[in-house]
């Protein structure tokens, strides 16, 4: 049987969770036996309560897609998983503040079934739930209209407009960009054939893009450059991925420049599942690093992944010339890396990003030629009465963001108890807000029973 491929890590606050608890051992949770889960190393985990304070609804709006109520702080959104295929989806979200993240301001929204991703796509301020709806005859994207308290409870989605010619299946895995650099926030999703639909803000509350486009590619999934937080207009790139069967598999590239938009030309980028954007070589201009992320066809006559691409991750410089080459270090059992992706990090603030790569061991940070870092933290050594597994028991990391607005990005691992954690990285239990590397936390907190439906 072939292992199943991670979704890529991006810089979008993005994240798989279940809800929000306290960390020492809450919610019919033992954590070693009733002692808080400690980081690893010197860490100094953060109590936070089950109860939520009222969320701040009095924002005038930003450009940031990841600031939810529009109050100019960025917020983290847990999409939490449903428990059947008849629940629709649930979004956590953790509000900022002028401190940092408040784990104690929560609040969980409804939205359509499948992933969740933000974008403000009418251009109020206030960024919108875009999801896909798998129920009607074929796939289309939906939006959740957002707002000061974020999307209205109740509220029916809009099916987006999709163009007459799409095929039959309709179009999934909805991505965010700003593909002409407008200003405005755009969307791409990928339709059966692997063609690449792009749906180009401003959209009316009826769903209409102002205009569509599509780029060729055999594509499974879309990754794109990320939107600008502070609302500078900047053309982003798209990424179509080739679909594959566990192996590692390449991708086309289409640049975006600033004036003249997304480029009609891809570029052909080597093997891996995993994909981060950033910039890499800090000249200002936005790369993508496209690796190996440890999945593998383990069938009986799958073939071994081709030396130049096991263990390691190329960085394709956006102004174009010769990929570099990173050598990723083999964990302590030299076997796959940890489950999830790559994402992009700049936790000393110095403008230049390195590349988080999730491993056995944990969370490992590539910058330039400097030896790696590793950021280490452990999930509970007991839980539920059962011990956890030694092995079992490192986070990996989910994403990386400036929540305090110092400059430098804090880092997000994540970890769980479930199977689907252990082998794809989804539905992590407990988070940590660290401190850049070091093994300080600005947040700690566990994700069971928050907003559970009986």
């Amino acid at each position: 049987m072939a292992e199943r491929t991670p979704v890529p890590g991006t810089r979008a606050l993005v994240v798989l969770c279940a809800s929000l608890a306290l960390l020492a051992a809450g919610c019919g949770e033992q954590a070693d036996r009733g002692k808080p889960s400690p980081s690893k190393g010197d860490g100094n985990p953060v109590s936070t309560p089950t109860a939520s304070r009222p969320v701040p609804s009095d924002g005038k709006g930003s450009k940031d897609p990841d600031d939810i109520n529009g109050d100019g702080h960025r917020d983290l959104l847990i999409p939490l998983p449903s428990r059947s295929q008849a629940e629709d989806g649930r979004t956590a979200v953790v509000f900022g503040s002028a401190k940092g993240l408040d784990p104690s301001t929560h609040a969980v929204y409804d939205y359509g079934p499948g992933t969740v991703t933000t974008a403000d796509l009418d251009g109020d301020g206030y960024p919108d739930f875009v999801s896909t709806d798998h129920s009607a005859q074929r796939a289309v994207p939906t939006v959740d209209w957002g707002g000061p308290s974020g999307p209205k409870p109740g509220a029916e989605a809009t099916r987006i407009r999709i163009p007459a010619d799409t095929p039959y299946e309709g179009l999934s895995g909805p991505v965010r960009g700003d593909f002409d650099g407008d200003g405005h926030h755009d969307i791409a999703a990928v339709r059966q054939d692997g063609t690449a639909t792009l749906l180009y803000g401003p959209f009316t509350r009826s769903g209409a893009p102002a205009r569509t486009d599509t780029r060729p590619g055999k594509g499974s999934w879309l990754a794109a450059d990320d939107i600008d937080p502070a609302g500078e207009p900047h053309a982003t790139g798209l990424l179509v991925h080739k679909s594959d069967d566990g192996e590692q598999t390449g991708a086309v590239f289409y640049p975006a420049r600033d004036g003249s938009g997304l480029s009609r030309t891809s570029i052909e980028l080597r093997e891996g599942n995993a994909v981060a954007f950033g910039d890499y070589d800090g000249d200002g201009i936005g790369d993508v690093a496209i690796g190996d992320n440890g999945s593998r066809n383990n069938e009986p006559d799958a073939g071994v992944e081709d030396p130049e691409v096991a263990s390691s991750l190329a960085v394709y410089p956006g102004k174009g010339g010769t990929p570099t080459t990173h050598e990723i270090p083999a964990s302590d059992e030299n076997s796959y890396y940890g489950p999830g992706g790559y994402m992009s990090a700049d936790p000393d603030g110095d403008g230049t990003d390195g590349i988080l790569v999730s491993t056995d061991d944990g969370a490992l940070l590539i910058d330039g030629d400097e030896d790696p870092t590793e950021v280490l933290r452990e999930g509970p050594a007991w839980v539920n009465g059962k011990k956890t597994r030694a092995r079992s028991r490192q986070a990996h990391p989910c994403a990386a963001a400036d929540f305090d607005a110092d400059g430098k990005e804090e880092l997000i691992l994540g970890w769980g108890q479930s199977r689907l954690f252990g082998v794809y990285g989804e539905e992590p239990s407990h988070w940590w807000i660290t401190d850049g590397t070091t093994d300080r936390d600005n947040a700690a907190f566990a994700t069971m029973g928050f907003g559970r439906r009986d």
